[in-house]
């Protein structure tokens, strides 16, 4: 891809804001439809896209291209729009209802898998109110492949990276208003986003039911196309000025304290200045105390 200089001033701000730096942005999706698409690939692309706001762009133009044959038209509109993130969905007879979740590494593409859409229900079926847009969900994953399965381990890490929303410090308690469950069994992803409500209790802390708000979709993973760990540890890999520096000889016990080792060396104490308490001091001679006292006059006895 060929790069110009920039003749304005909007145009050097831009290129700056996508520059590589130490704190990068949110990460951000683009989401595009194939030259074919059914009515469940709509729908799920724009329940997908709902979840995801303001941190996606959604391409509703057809495309009729093949990641999986040449990935380079998407990587195209991931630079155009200065995406991390993909999802593009498409439909045919020989791979029905199919979406492909996708995400780069320095403009070249990482991870792409394919899932096949087995059963899906809209969100819009489901009369539940939706959360405020951008709002952070819990992400939940259940399932030991997950954890054991390496290709899973990695579907699992893209669907925490298209969920996790922007990057706060802290979120208030009302501010969890979702939550994406995703579960499986070895052959079916199950993602199911529900809506924390939060009900009076007789305690302080209120009680939490989650109800159903959709979408509700099952998957089957199709094909893949993953990076080697060499290039995923590439990556992962953060700045050194993340990495916070180890002080030698600190330790922390159990209750959380901070405990150091002081060597110190040998000391002169003879030239250390002490501070002379006023108590300890030598009271003045004043000139009468100086003076010699004389003699006591012998008085005679009487008989």
């Amino acid at each position: 891809m060929k790069l110009f200089k920039t003749k304005t001033r909007k145009g050097k701000r831009v290129l700056e804001d996508r520059a590589p730096k130490v704190h990068e942005n949110d990460k951000t999706a683009v989401i595009v439809k194939g030259g074919h698409t059914s009515d469940i690939v709509t729908k799920a692309l724009t329940d997908l896209y709902q979840l995801r706001k303001p941190l996606a762009t959604h391409m509703k133009k057809k495309n009729p291209i093949h990641p999986f044959e040449d990935e380079t038209p998407l990587t195209k509109f991931a630079a155009k729009f200065d995406t991390s993130l993909f999802l593009f969905g498409s439909n045919s007879k020989k791979r029905p209802n199919s979406l492909i979740l996708g995400r780069l590494f320095d403009g070249q593409l990482l991870d792409m898998v394919e899932l096949k859409i087995t059963s899906f229900t809209p969100a819009s079926e489901f009369n539940v109110p939706k959360p405020v847009l951008g709002s952070k969900p819990c992400i939940v994953l259940e399932g030991t492949t997950f954890e054991t399965d390496p290709t899973m381990k990695r579907v699992g890490n893209m669907f925490i990276d298209w969920f996790q929303g922007p990057k706060l410090d802290q979120v208030r308690l009302q501010g969890l208003e979702s939550v994406a469950y995703l579960s499986t069994d070895g052959e079916t992803i199950s993602l199911r986003v529900y809506r924390t409500m939060l009900l009076k209790s007789n305690t302080t802390t209120p009680r939490v039911e989650l109800r159903l708000m959709g979408p509700a979709i099952d998957f089957k993973l199709d094909r893949k196309k993953l990076a080697d760990d060499a290039l995923f540890k590439t990556a992962c890999k953060q700045p050194k000025e993340l990495n916070p520096k180890r002080r030698k000889n600190t330790s922390e016990d159990v209750m959380g304290n901070q405990l150091a080792r002081i060597h110190i060396g040998k000391q002169k104490t003879d030239d250390i200045q002490l501070r002379k308490v006023k108590a300890l001091r030598k009271p003045k001679k004043t000139a009468a105390d100086a003076a010699p006292t004389a003699p006591a006059a012998e008085t005679p006895m009487e008989e």
